[in-house]
């Protein structure tokens, strides 16, 4: 077995069991990690990038998802410190680091003094799960997602993305990339929305990524003159309920510390803090 310096070295398709084993200590803080080994076999042209890998005796002790995202998984303060040195000798190639907030932290310690300035650091971001029904009565006309709603779906997700990230998803010439994407989900049935008598869209969220044992919500958003009237609790009910019941038995998210109003969203529904994540955005 092949390493390099602190025993950190990019994984294929051969450590794909080892690399699962790893990610499912901690199933739905991983789901994301999960969902990209099993649907690209760790293989990079599928990945977009790589999945790197630190060893010790041989043994996988911890990985990192170096796409787009960077996201550290099952890793220690050293583990981070170790994939930040590695990462010192390629150069920034990630638009976002986004995980558990200690790893997080340690690696943009590593890193922070070659990567420039970030655009955003959200160091408090609670992550929150729900493995049961919910606590509320769940809106009946929240459904699923269709092609034919696209006209009012596609510019609800440009908006919220918008709001929640700083920038417009469409900003240099990402509008077919950003539309795919949001394709890619209604199609797949991850995508979620209530519409008024008018056929306004008024609530919508969706499945950001499933496994057998847990999927992440993305994406929650009413419009911001239908605030303050429980469509978001109830909207978010629903999802979980037709999520529990059709794609997988936890349902995870994480949301800013400072966003009070979704977080008291979030608890009415029943979630709780499991662990808490941090986010560098550039």
């Amino acid at each position: 077995m092949l390493t390099t310096r602190h025993g950190v070295r990019p994984l294929g398709a051969a450590d794909l069991d080892a690399f699962l084993a790893l990610a499912r200590r901690d199933p739905v803080v991983n789901v994301f990690a999960d969902y990209r080994a099993t649907t690209t076999n760790l293989e990079p042209r599928w990945l977009g990038g790589e999945m790197w890998g630190r060893f010790e005796a041989g043994e996988l002790a911890a990985a990192c998802h170096v796409g787009a995202n960077l996201v550290p998984i099952g890793a220690s303060v050293d583990d981070a410190a170790a994939f930040a040195e590695r990462a010192l000798a390629r150069g920034r190639t990630v638009s976002t680091i986004v995980g558990p907030q200690d790893a997080v932290r340690t690696f943009w310690n590593g890193v922070a003094s070659a990567w420039g300035q970030p655009r955003e650091a959200r160091w408090d971001q609670p992550h929150l799960e729900l493995a049961a029904g919910p606590l509320v009565a769940p809106d009946p006309l929240v459904r699923r997602t269709t092609r034919e709603d696209m006209h009012e779906l596609y510019p609800a997700c440009v908006a919220m993305y918008t709001e929640e990230v700083g920038v417009s998803p469409e900003y240099g010439g990402g509008a077919d990339l950003y539309r795919a994407r949001v394709t890619q989900l209604v199609n797949r049935g991850w995508s979620f929305a209530r519409f008024d008598d008018t056929g306004r869209l008024v609530f919508k969220a969706e499945v950001a990524c499933a496994t057998p044992y847990a999927a992440q919500i993305q994406g929650v958003f009413v419009p911001a003159d239908r605030r303050g009237l429980g469509l978001a609790t109830a909207g978010m009910a629903a999802v979980v309920q037709l999520v529990r019941r059709e794609i997988a038995p936890v349902v995870s998210l994480y949301v800013n510390d400072w966003n009070t109003s979704a977080r008291r969203v979030y608890e009415r529904v029943g979630f709780y803090e499991t662990a808490r994540f941090a986010t560098v955005m550039f």
